[in-house]
């Protein structure tokens, strides 16, 4: 019987549904009766701390349990249930133009005897993988980011449950903004693209909402809110996305310090469009930061089913050799396609069919004024 080894890694921002992933790609991967179907037998490393612990691991101790995980079946059983990952995470960059470290990477996964990797990250940590398949190495990705924002998949691991902690902390909210006769701003993660603060917003009843891909008046936030006011309105709750701007001017810093792969942390225009409405309107406003919140907790059904149905066809594609491709979720159906279609300009909310620019809010008219 054939003998193969496959490594297992999470890069970038922690989310819900990694977990479930790698607990599916372990098991199709180890599978008895499927190791005699396909005469081969897989052995699973489990890479801790993203590309980090193929960066700083010492190629003489290839077994160090600060770096090196065996995955067993057993052991990851019951992982499909929690948040996060288990393999930890970090946005190290092999390919860090300041500190290249990339060769090291390559003899790492050369010492450690890896036939192929698979590798659960977004845009940057697929970035990484994409360079590593050019230079040789067998690489099959899986699609993950709150944000929803890469092309040619449907849909990324963690986007759902991220979605549900937003849900969660407006209906939270609208207790306190209603005994309170508050106005709530309510400030997302999603960098440039604003599906997270769109879908949230739709979700949970949002009186406004406010995304990187159409640039916000302040006057025009001002009146909508006095309008909501005079019609009645005990208090409203705006979501706003982190990379929201107003018009004419830029996205709000932060953390000027900038990661390995030369992006800062976004934030605080929540609490400029929650200044602004108190300072035009009078009323009552608060701002509120989910942050790492919309990352933490368990996965929700759909991350986890999503997080099996990735990890089995991961796992497919390893035995089949067909690499320098991710799965994707495409019509309603798990797929595969080249890692560079994920590469590409990133998928945004497009303004023209799924939001409304005048009320500043989810599309009103689905069916309607067709041609």
């Amino acid at each position: 019987m054939q003998r193969r080894k496959i490594g297992i890694l999470t890069g970038g921002g922690d989310c819900a549904g990694l977990n479930p992933a790698i607990k599916w790609a372990v098991k199709t991967a180890l599978d008895a009766r499927l190791a005699a179907e396909r005469a081969t037998q897989f052995e699973v490393l489990g890479i801790r701390n993203g590309w980090e612990g193929l960066m700083y691991m010492d190629p003489s101790y290839t077994s160090d349990p600060r770096y090196i995980m065996p995955l067993t079946e057993e052991l990851v059983r019951t992982w499909d249930r929690y948040g996060g990952t288990n393999l930890g995470s970090s946005r190290g960059n092999p390919y860090n133009p300041k500190h290249n470290l990339s060769s090291t990477v390559m003899q790492n996964i050369e010492n450690l005897g890896l036939d192929s990797l698979i590798v659960i990250g977004g845009e940057d940590t697929l970035g990484v993988a994409s360079k590593l398949y050019r230079e040789g190495v067998g690489i099959v990705g899986i699609p993950k980011t709150i944000d929803l924002d890469l092309p040619g998949t449907d849909y990324t691991l963690g986007f759902e449950t991220a979605l549900n902690v937003i849900v969660e902390c407006v209906d939270r909210l609208r207790t306190t903004a209603g005994s309170h006769r508050r106005v709530f701003v309510v400030e997302t993660m999603g960098r440039h693209a604003g599906w997270l603060a769109l879908a949230g917003g739709e979700s949970s009843g949002a009186y406004i909402i406010l995304i990187p891909e159409h640039d916000f008046s302040v006057d025009r936030v001002n009146e909508l809110i006095l309008e909501g006011h005079r019609s009645g309105a005990r208090y409203e709750i705006v979501i706003v996305a982190e990379g929201a701007k107003p018009a004419g001017g830029v996205e709000f810093i932060r953390d000027s310090r900038i990661d390995g792969f030369g992006h800062c942390a976004l934030g605080g225009v929540g609490d400029f469009v929650a200044d602004s409405i108190q300072s035009a309107t009078g009323l009552e406003t608060r701002s509120m930061i989910l942050s790492h919140l919309q990352r933490g907790g368990v996965p929700c059904a759909y991350d986890r089913r999503m997080g099996r149905y990735f990890g089995i066809a991961a796992a497919d594609l390893v035995v089949d050799k067909d690499f320098g491709k991710i799965v994707a979720y495409r019509h309603g159906a798990i797929t595969a396609i080249p890692i560079e279609e994920v590469l590409g300009p990133p998928h945004l909310v497009n303004t023209a069919t799924q939001y409304d620019i005048v009320r500043y809010n989810g599309r009103r008219t689905i069916l309607g004024h067709r041609a």
